[in-house]
């Protein structure tokens, strides 16, 4: 029967904090906006730009929620454009990806960037040819309504009892328990081991060998 792990790709796949960081004080900057804290930044990723700016500057003005949104954008995509974006993948991640895939499962992406910025991340590390199903922000209501994985689910034509999501923040475990859908958390992200599992992970991965363990044992 088929089978489908669906990842998160900020805090999973790829580790991109930097970036998201440097860019989030940029927008503030533009927004006249005191700069945001960096671990409170960290802790937002996975959620869509405008719920993360609302999180970030809750006592903000719209025009200025609107002005950093459209900072954030542009300066995000400058960077990817001119070749400065760095979103390494965490050591592994490639070799498991080509071992599920070769298992047979069917591998999806479920994250808060943009369709843009999904594609254009998964091209440069040369992997999307192994996902089926890839979803991003720019269709979906922000994590952690489950709208992202039910899609998935559609598009790839597994039950949810047949899928798991492997994520490294409650958003990623909170979608997966609306979804219907098993959840597997990773501790290399940016939430703690400890608020995924009370956020509804069934266990927390430490290394690509104990994820490929746990992901095995899923199926």
């Amino acid at each position: 029967m088929t089978r489908l792990v669906i990842f998160d790709c900020d805090g999973t796949l790829v580790d991109g904090q930097a970036a998201i960081c440097d860019t989030m004080a940029e927008a503030f900057a533009a927004a006249k906006l005191p700069p945001p804290d960096r671990n409170e930044v960290r802790r937002m990723v996975g959620l869509s730009l405008p719920q993360a700016l609302r999180r970030l500057a809750p006592d903000a003005q719209e025009d200025q929620h609107l002005v950093a949104l459209e900072a954030y954008k542009t300066g995000y995509r400058e960077r990817r454009t001119s070749g400065l974006l760095e979103e390494p993948l965490y050591d592994g991640m490639a070799a498991l990806i080509e071992r599920l895939a070769a298992a047979g499962w069917l591998l999806g992406v479920a994250t808060g960037k943009s369709d843009r910025g999904l594609h254009a991340c998964l091209d440069t590390h040369g992997i999307k040819h192994h996902f089926v199903t890839l979803q991003g922000a720019d269709r979906h209501p922000s994590k952690p309504h489950p709208a992202m994985l039910e899609v998935a689910l559609a598009e790839a034509g597994v039950a949810p009892s047949r899928a798991v999501m492997i994520g490294d923040t409650s958003f990623d475990m909170e979608m997966a328990r609306a979804a219907g859908v098993r959840a597997i958390g990773v501790a290399w992200g940016y939430h703690e081991p400890r608020e995924l599992l009370e956020a509804g992970a069934e266990c927390i991965a430490e290394t690509m060998e104990q994820l490929e363990e746990m992901i095995c044992a899923a199926g």
